[in-house]
C-alpha cells in the first residue's frame, strides 16, 4: 500500500510562527529556528557592517550592491530566509513590499548547531538550482569562513579563511577586511583547533 502524500505547509502556517523565530518552507516542510544566540547575531551584524561600509545601503543603486539581512525569498515553492544576501544593483528594478521573488547573486549563511544541516544540505542545493553565483558559510562554532562559486548547477569550494586571514572573496574581492573583525567579542573557543 502506498504511503499517503505528505501535507505541504502553507504560507498561513509560516505567518503564524512567533516573530522570535525564523520560519521557512523547504520542500513543503515548515522549518523554524531562532534568530540565533548572541554569537550568531553578532557575526551577522559584524559582516553586514563590513559590507555596508564598502557598499552603503542608502547608495545601493550607485555602489553596485543591495545587501540585506534576513530577507524572505520566494524561490518557486521554496520560502527561504538567508542570514545575509546581496543582489547586483542592476538586477533590482523595484524594491518589493515584503519579499523577493528572484534569487540574489550572493548568500552568506551563518552556521550554528541548529541550522548547519539545512544550510549545508537542501538550502545549498536550492541556491545552486536558482543560480546564486557565490555562497559563503561562516561558522560561528569553528571561526572559519568557507567560500564557494557556482559551476553549472553545483558549488565548488574556492577558499577557507581562518581568524588570522584577511577576507577578499568573490563577489566582494574589491574590498578586504580581517576575519577576526567579525568576532569583536572574542573568537570562538574551538577556533584554534581548526588552524
Amino acid at each position: 500500500m502506498a504511503e499517503p502524500a505528505k501535507r505541504r505547509a502553507t504560507y498561513a502556517e509560516l505567518e503564524a510562527v512567533p516573530e522570535h523565530l525564523v520560519a521557512e518552507i523547504i520542500d513543503g516542510e515548515l522549518v523554524t529556528h531562532s534568530h540565533g544566540h548572541w554569537p550568531l547575531a553578532t557575526l551577522r551584524t559584524a559582516l553586514s557592517y563590513e559590507l555596508h561600509r564598502a557598499f552603503p545601503v542608502h547608495t545601493w543603486h550607485r555602489s553596485g550592491w543591495l545587501i540585506l539581512d534576513l530577507p524572505e525569498l520566494h524561490l518557486g515553492s521554496q520560502i527561504i530566509v538567508p542570514d545575509i544576501c546581496a543582489w547586483r544593483a542592476d538586477r533590482v528594478t523595484v524594491l518589493p513590499d515584503d519579499h523577493f521573488d528572484y534569487a540574489p547573486n550572493w548568500v552568506c549563511e551563518i552556521l550554528s548547531d541548529q541550522t548547519a544541516r539545512y544550510d549545508r544540505g537542501r538550502k545549498r542545493e536550492i541556491y545552486a538550482e536558482r543560480g546564486v553565483s557565490d555562497l559563503w558559510f561562516l561558522d560561528c562554532r569553528s571561526g572559519l569562513l568557507e567560500t564557494f562559486g557556482l559551476s553549472g548547477r553545483r558549488y565548488s569550494w574556492t577558499a577557507t579563511y581562518r581568524q588570522t586571514d584577511d577576507i577578499a572573496a568573490s563577489p566582494f574581492d574589491a574590498v578586504s577586511f580581517p576575519l577576526s573583525a567579525l568576532w569583536p567579542l572574542g573568537t570562538p573557543t574551538n577556533a584554534s583547533r581548526n588552524h
